[in-house]
């Protein structure tokens, strides 16, 4: 049952959060992690796209992890072009959210870190202007637990983040508008994304298809919130089941805003770290999360239990966590941002443009930057970025 006393408190039972308990316990401190849902992976908020690469930083990867491997992706241009390119040293999965979330706060738990589902925190409690814990509902009853520090993993416009005073807000302009279908009795080609572009299919975002086996796929669209109120992610959404799988079983739908902005430059207050979707850790190019939400996690469980053994939790030590994930992933989604927003100027022509000048190569040598060469082409702004993101300044 709950102490009324911890090293570090987690809100939060996602990958990022599950990362910082478990770092934070194997570092020695005690810690305590609270999910509101009745379950952890319940219910799954994304299209579960992750890198092995990135995963392995981490973790060794499961089978039963894996709904699909990805060896390639296919790209749709406005006029209807699907241009084929393989991932020449990259392996991406489809992930069985459920499982994976699971199983990771089995192994923060397995750390030492006590986790409790249908813990709802409503409120954090602060002395002399440093975070010093949570009020929490749990079963019915109401309770308070001091902390050390605080560690919040709570989400998108983080409630933990501004109860503490930093600003969590996202910019309309960078939220998009997202649905996903889990759908099912549908033809699709294994170990294939597809992901389609333009206005006609998704304005200012993407729309995509991520296989999980047994002719069943993650199908979803974000679009930029300046286009949503026009036309719904719904619209656009439905339209394309319609056109492309008309015979699609939908058996889960999934909506909600994802933040593609810039990351939080210094998500930290005395007390207190941001982690994950509550520190907008997502790449703004794709929307992705997981990996640098685990990354900005497992920074973040170390440097509270180095604060823990230095007994200092102030915004000066805390930042070590900030300039760690700055230099780990932050500064290039700053870029990724940048050339986001480059990207979504080009006129459909422009994409229709760029999807001929790669189809025109050979399928053997097609790769990523081959579209990112032929983007630049177009885009002569994106050069500069483009260059420091492949050379990894």
């Amino acid at each position: 049952m709950f102490k009324s006393k911890y090293d570090v408190v987690v809100v939060g039972g996602g990958p990022s959060g599950s990362m910082a308990a478990w770092e934070a316990a194997k570092g020695g401190a005690s810690v305590c992690m609270l999910e509101k849902d009745r379950d952890i992976g319940y219910p799954v908020r994304c299209g579960e796209a992750a890198g092995e690469s990135g995963l392995k930083q981490f973790v060794d990867i499961k089978d039963s992890w894996v709904a699909e491997r990805i060896t390639g992706a296919k790209l749709g241009s406005p006029s209807g072009k699907l241009v084929d390119v393989e991932f020449k040293s990259e392996t991406g999965f489809i992930l069985n959210r459920r499982v994976f979330d699971y199983d990771l706060s089995r192994y923060a738990a397995n750390a030492g870190a006590e986790v409790y589902t249908k813990a709802y925190v409503k409120n954090i409690s602060n002395a002399n202007g440093q975070v010093n814990g949570v009020v929490l509902d749990y079963l019915g009853e109401e309770k308070k637990i001091l902390a050390k520090i605080v560690i919040g993993a709570d989400g998108l416009t983080s409630r933990v983040g501004r109860w503490a005073g930093m600003k969590t807000q996202v910019r309309m302009k960078d939220m998009e508008s997202a649905l996903q279908y889990s759908v099912s009795n549908i033809d699709i080609e294994p170990n294939k994304m597809i992901m389609y572009v333009g206005k006609n299919h998704a304005p200012g975002g993407y729309l995509w298809v991520f296989p999980k086996g047994d002719r069943s796929a993650n199908i979803g669209i974000g679009i930029s919130g300046k286009y949503s109120k026009h036309k719904s992610a719904k619209k656009f959404l439905d339209e394309f089941m319609e056109r492309e799988y008309p015979d699609a079983a939908i058996l889960t739908t999934m909506c909600g805003g994802v933040p593609c902005g810039k990351p939080m430059r210094n998500p930290v207050s005395d007390g207190l770290m941001l982690v994950g979707d509550a520190a907008h850790q997502i790449n703004p190019m794709t929307g992705g999360g997981i990996v640098s939400g685990m990354k900005a996690g497992w920074i973040a469980g170390q440097v509270a239990a180095e604060a823990i053994i230095k007994e200092n939790y102030s915004v000066k030590m805390l930042n070590n966590y900030s300039d760690a994930m700055w230099k780990a992933f932050g500064k290039n989604y700053e870029r990724f941002y940048k050339i986001k927003e480059a990207v979504h100027n080009l006129s459909d022509e422009d994409l229709d443009y760029i999807a001929e000048q790669v189809l025109s190569i050979p399928h053997n040598k097609r790769t990523l930057s081959s579209v990112f060469k032929a983007a630049v082409f177009k885009k002569p702004a994106l050069i500069i970025d483009v260059l420091k993101v492949f050379a990894g300044v």
